[in-house]
């Protein structure tokens, strides 16, 4: 029975790693899409090549990864990281249809999807190096989605 437990416990984590990115993050648009419409918010999505991408790294760097960006931005939106990365070809290959979807043309791109997977705001995160900014720039695209 213990060693059952142990198993069980050790799916559970894989599982959960396999839907989250990092602190905040998930990596399963599908799973995110759901969540966003059980909870009445939309989803932040951003699509990165992680370690080959400059502008991907600095964001991560000094944005996406911070405890402040973090707790501030789950209050209102559901984080998606979407990674193209060079060393696993796999994850680039499975997450390459969502970019052909979405119509990407380069990294690091946001789009923010309303509970409704309607695309309301398009942007390069890299116009938004800092937290501050990025969290201002979030707060006006919710402005002006509440005003349409």
């Amino acid at each position: 029975m213990k060693r059952l437990n142990t198993v069980l416990a050790t799916l559970f984590l894989s599982a959960t790693a396999a839907l989250a990115g990092g602190d905040g993050w998930m990596t399963d648009l599908d799973k995110a899409m759901e969540q966003s419409k059980a909870e009445k918010k939309p989803i932040l999505v951003e699509f990165t090549g992680s370690d080959w991408c400059p502008p991907c790294k600095m964001m991560r760097a000094e944005v996406f990864t911070k405890k402040k960006f973090i707790e501030a931005a789950t209050k209102k939106f559901i984080l998606v990281e979407l990674d193209f990365p060079r060393g696993d070809e796999a994850l680039a290959k499975k997450n390459q249809p969502l970019a052909k979807k979405y119509k990407i043309e380069g990294f690091p791109t946001v789009i923010l999807l309303d509970d409704s997977q309607k695309e309301f705001d398009r942007f390069f995160a890299s116009k938004y190096p800092s937290i501050e900014a990025f969290l201002a720039h979030l707060d006006q695209s919710l402005d002006r989605q509440d005003l349409e």
